[in-house]
């Protein structure tokens, strides 16, 4: 028997696991027909936001083949299946960035390194300019020492940048949880230091 996918939030997990799954996956075509540069989705809590992003991430990630789990599904028989797979996609989570202000900041520096590290290729054969810049960037984020956020603004439009360059296309970006980080710097008084390189990641990306 099947079983039901209670805690589980990634997509890729949920099928190859086999759990039972209802199939939203039109959802990726309505996605793609709205055509809009940013999408906020704010509610309702508990109604699978977190594994419907990781469902959109896994479907566009250029650097993946997801026919596998996305087999027999709606999508399949759309005529977006030639989307499958073309796009540089960056899913950054924010979930994890609670408790104290240390907690906050070493999780999101984590996060975007993950990123970093996941398309490291992108940043070689950098001219002298951009190099300069990815290596400003790149010690701040390995920077977990200094308890802020400063020189990191950056950190997501670049990588941006330099993946539209490599790929010339477009970037998909998911972000999870964005709001957590500022609730909970807020609940530890910390809200006024974190809010601009916060707002700052957010706005230059």
């Amino acid at each position: 028997m099947k079983a039901i996918p209670i805690g589980i939030s990634n997509f890729e997990e949920l099928r190859i696991n086999n759990y039972y799954f209802v199939d939203k996956t039109n959802m990726i075509q309505e996605f793609l027909e709205r055509k809009s540069k940013v999408t906020l989705i704010t509610r309702p809590r508990r109604f699978g936001k977190t594994l419907n992003m990781s469902m959109m991430a896994s479907f566009f990630d250029v650097i993946k083949d997801s026919k596998y789990i996305f087999e027999n599904t709606v999508i399949m028989n759309s005529d977006y299946i030639n989307e499958m797979n073309r796009y540089p996609t960056i899913f950054i989570s924010f979930a994890n960035a609670k408790r104290d202000r240390e907690s906050i900041i070493t999780t999101i520096k984590k996060q975007i390194l993950s990123e970093w590290a996941k398309y490291e290729y992108v940043f070689k054969n950098l001219n002298k300019y951009d190099q300069k810049e990815h290596d400003y960037i790149e010690s701040n984020l390995m920077d977990f020492h200094s308890n802020n956020l400063n020189g990191i603004n950056d950190a997501l439009s670049f990588l941006m940048e330099k993946l539209y360059a490599y790929y010339n296309k477009k970037v998909m970006v998911f972000i999870d949880e964005y709001d957590t980080p500022f609730i909970e710097a807020h609940v530890n008084d910390c809200y006024e230091e974190l809010r601009g390189g916060l707002s700052g990641l957010l706005h230059n990306s």
